[in-house]
């Protein structure tokens, strides 16, 4: 970029020990809805910016990490809806930027013991919808932008077991339910939009 302008970031994320989240509740007799989330990440990213970019990225978890969010939840009788959600993710980066030249170099290495999630819920006695979703992730990138010039070199390499998973017992529910899990070694999105 001439002159320097604009934006030149530069990260090195290095994730050497175990990260873990562990929620346990037990919801009962609410008016309204009740919601529960767990997650758990080794290494994350969001970049915005609004000119000229250069992005230059490295995420790396090591082989003694462990990634995993644990959700174990007994819900009854609520008079509106329940919504579980649990997710264990690896590396992430998400870069968003709206200028004429936006250049992202992205590398993530997931070789952790895991990302794993786990949800373990009793749903009972719901007014509404009950939505479980439980997602593992080893890498993820998405980018945006509506540089007319946006080259991007994306690298994503996972080691690692990824795992998902949900036990749901759920009775009496007067909307919807939905239950998914998915468990993804790498995954990526990139959006170029026109400004034309």
């Amino acid at each position: 970029m001439a002159g320097g302008a604009g934006s030149q970031i530069s990260t090195n994320q290095l994730n050497t020990q175990t990260n873990w989240s562990n929620l346990n509740g037990n919801i009962d007799t609410v008016a309204g809805d009740a919601v529960v989330q767990g997650a758990a990440g080794g290494n994350l990213m969001n970049i915005t910016t609004m000119n000229n970019t250069m992005v230059d990225s490295s995420q790396i978890v090591g082989p003694g990490a462990s990634v995993g969010s644990n959700v174990l939840t007994n819900i009854n009788n609520i008079g509106g809806s329940v919504g579980i959600q649990n997710q264990a993710l690896c590396n992430g980066i998400s870069v968003s930027t709206d200028p004429t030249f936006a250049s992202t170099r992205s590398y993530q290495e997931c070789n952790a013991a895991d990302p794993s999630s786990k949800i373990n819920a009793n749903v009972t006695n719901i007014a509404g919808d009950a939505v479980f979703q439980g997602s593992s992730l080893g890498n993820t990138f998405e980018a945006d932008s509506n540089a007319p010039n946006m080259p991007i070199w994306n690298k994503q390499i996972n080691n690692s077991t990824v795992a998902s998973t949900v036990n749901a017992n759920v009775y009496n529910i007067g909307g919807s339910t939905s239950l998914t899990s998915s468990a993804i070694g790498n995954t990526g999105q990139i959006i170029h939009y026109t400004t034309q």
